[in-house]
């Protein structure tokens, strides 16, 4: 405390001027915690010694809460020093006029009650202070440094990115993302009440993905991986089934193209188990699964997967979006391309392919897919023995992307593309792809030191 308070402040102070007591005889306790304050207690001292929150004592100073409540009110009697007569709470014995005590008798009650007080002092002390630490309790469980504004914005701002996170640049995309990134990480470093804490958790989620995605796009494969883990707490922690599987199987492309697509199959599984009824997360994961158990040459069960992909998008379905983390039949079709490539099905990729390009349209506004999905063509093209073709197909797929979005995710991929062509049949087309993939990788290692414009 800041200033001692004095016993007698209460019988010959003076408040605006006129006489304390008047105010203490209307339980005026704004007025009683304004001439505190004004004689150096702070309002944090002054919460502490009638059980209060300092913002709730500074509240009852200002007027805007009202004390009323008689408990209450003899915790303030308490707490400050203040004679119970003075605010009408009864005097401070239990002897009353009237009573036809003899003084003898007077003294003796007198007496025992000097031997009592101690411990009724010592039990008030004990009662005020599990009163302060209840009504603590309850403002911590209830306040929030989130209005209810402020949490509908952070959601909007993280759906824009999703909005124009398809179309952008991985490492333009993951600097903005960082900022969002940030203020959920200030907010929620703060105690939140569990629905707000949810939502933030639930947004979190998703630009944890989005920076997940755009670190595997530039083959940062180790640093993808730890910010999927990260979105993975975070959609726990949002207790949102939906938002549990989508993040499940969009970290299951991880290791299908930087890994083992065993773990694909792995972390794919684990989406589909904790998936409750059908969905296109679900779908997603179950396309997920298909392509990379046709990669590792599992035939039979790749082709269940199929189906069960085409049953779950059937039952689920999705409307026809260009946001992130969506999953209309393009995309469905996106996935199945790569599957019946792997399968060594061409035919029926290549009708495939031809579906989904058209559904992308000429100017797709997520340039990335289309590229992989020439890419799934041109590997058709190299098991058909066109080698020429499928490094002419699969150029194109890159050339036909801005310089900042030719990014590993599609150089490794044209790398397969090579390595699927027999050395001896390497022709003029095959070395010139490698070539380009080479220079290439040298442009982006440019491009991301700084040395060029972050916008084509």
């Amino acid at each position: 405390m800041a200033a001692r308070i004095d016993p007698s402040w209460w019988t010959s102070g003076r408040w605006e001027g006129r006489p304390i007591r008047e105010f203490l005889e209307r339980r005026d306790v704004a007025a009683v915690f304004r001439f505190l304050h004004a004689r150096g207690v702070s309002y944090g001292a002054i919460a502490a010694l009638v059980g209060v929150s300092a913002n709730r004592a500074a509240e009852i100073a200002k007027g805007t809460r009202q004390v009323t409540a008689y408990e209450v009110l003899e915790r303030v009697a308490l707490g400050l020093g203040i004679p119970r007569a003075a605010m009408g709470l009864g005097r401070e014995t239990d002897l009353a006029a009237g009573t036809g005590g003899s003084t003898a008798n007077t003294h003796e009650l007198a007496s025992d009650q000097r031997v009592s007080r101690p411990a009724e002092e010592a039990a008030a002390r004990a009662v005020g202070s599990l009163a302060r630490l209840r009504v603590e309790l309850d403002e911590a469980l209830s306040s929030s440094s989130v209005t209810p504004r402020h949490l509908e914005l952070v959601e909007e701002s993280a759906s824009e990115h999703m909005r124009i996170y398809p179309s952008a640049p991985p490492s333009v995309m993951l600097s903005r993302l960082a900022t969002e990134c940030s203020e959920i990480q200030v907010l929620s470093r703060r105690r939140q009440p569990a629905t707000v804490q949810a939502r933030l958790s639930g947004a979190a989620a998703l630009l944890a993905t989005m920076c997940a995605d755009a670190l595997m796009r530039l083959g940062d494969a180790g640093e993808a991986r730890l910010w999927y883990r990260t979105a993975i707490l975070a959609a726990d922690d949002s207790t949102d089934t939906r938002l549990r599987v989508l993040v499940r199987a969009q970290a299951a492309m991880l290791p299908y193209y930087f890994g083992d697509p065993q773990q694909t199959v792995a972390m794919a599984d684990a989406a589909l188990a904790i998936t409750a009824a059908a969905s296109p997360s679900g779908a997603l994961a179950a396309a997920g699964r298909a392509r990379a158990l046709a990669r590792v040459g599992a035939a039979e069960q790749a082709r269940a997967a199929i189906e069960q992909a085409h049953r779950l998008f059937d039952e689920a379905g999705d409307d026809d979006s260009d946001a992130a983390f969506r999953f209309p039949a393009k995309r469905l079709l996106f996935y199945l391309s790569g599957a019946m490539t792997w399968l060594g099905d061409t035919k029926e990729a290549y009708r495939v392919q031809e579906e989904a390009l058209r559904l992308y349209g000429p100017a797709p506004a997520v340039p990335i897919d289309p590229a992989l999905i020439t890419l799934d063509r041109a590997l058709c093209l190299a098991r058909d023995l066109r080698f020429a073709d499928a490094a002419v197909a699969a150029r194109e797929a890159i050339a036909n992307l801005p310089d900042l979005q030719r990014t590993e995710i599609i150089l490794a991929k044209a790398g397969q593309v090579i390595s699927a062509i027999p050395r001896h049949a390497q022709c003029r087309e095959v070395i010139e792809l490698a070539e380009y993939v080479r220079s290439c990788r040298e442009r982006s290692r440019t491009l991301a030191a700084g040395t060029a414009a972050l916008e084509t």
